[in-house]
């Protein structure tokens, strides 16, 4: 999705419409799945990704980053911080795009070499 903010705004307004392929519109409604109503996943769901080509370590890092999400947004509204602005948020998702979740863009410094 990187780079198309088409494709980003399909995916947000029609799942089902979007530009996305089936295997990762699969992956999508299980993470509402997991979101909305956790308690419903059944055997069955976890197959339907295995279907479209899921390997149990890529289901359990969406379970993860879904359940993540989840308790970061929860925190952060009850300990009232306050929320970024529209702009902040696409830096953000601009510099995680480029470098991943870390927290600097500059590389971790390096131990000394031997004295």
């Amino acid at each position: 999705m990187l780079g198309s903010v088409e494709l980003v705004e399909g995916v947000l307004q029609d799942l089902e419409t979007s530009q996305l392929s089936t295997a990762e519109k699969t992956l999508f409604r299980f993470v509402r799945k997991v979101n909305e109503n956790s308690i419903s996943i059944q055997p069955a769901d976890i197959e339907e990704l295995h279907r479209e080509g899921f390997t149990d370590e890529a289901i359990y890092y969406a379970i993860t980053v879904c359940g993540l999400f989840n308790f970061y947004n929860r925190w952060i509204d009850a300990s009232g911080v306050h929320p970024m602005s529209d702009q902040a948020h696409r830096m953000g998702a601009k510099r995680s795009a480029i470098h991943g979740y870390a927290r600097s863009s500059q590389p971790p410094p390096q131990p000394p070499t031997g004295s």
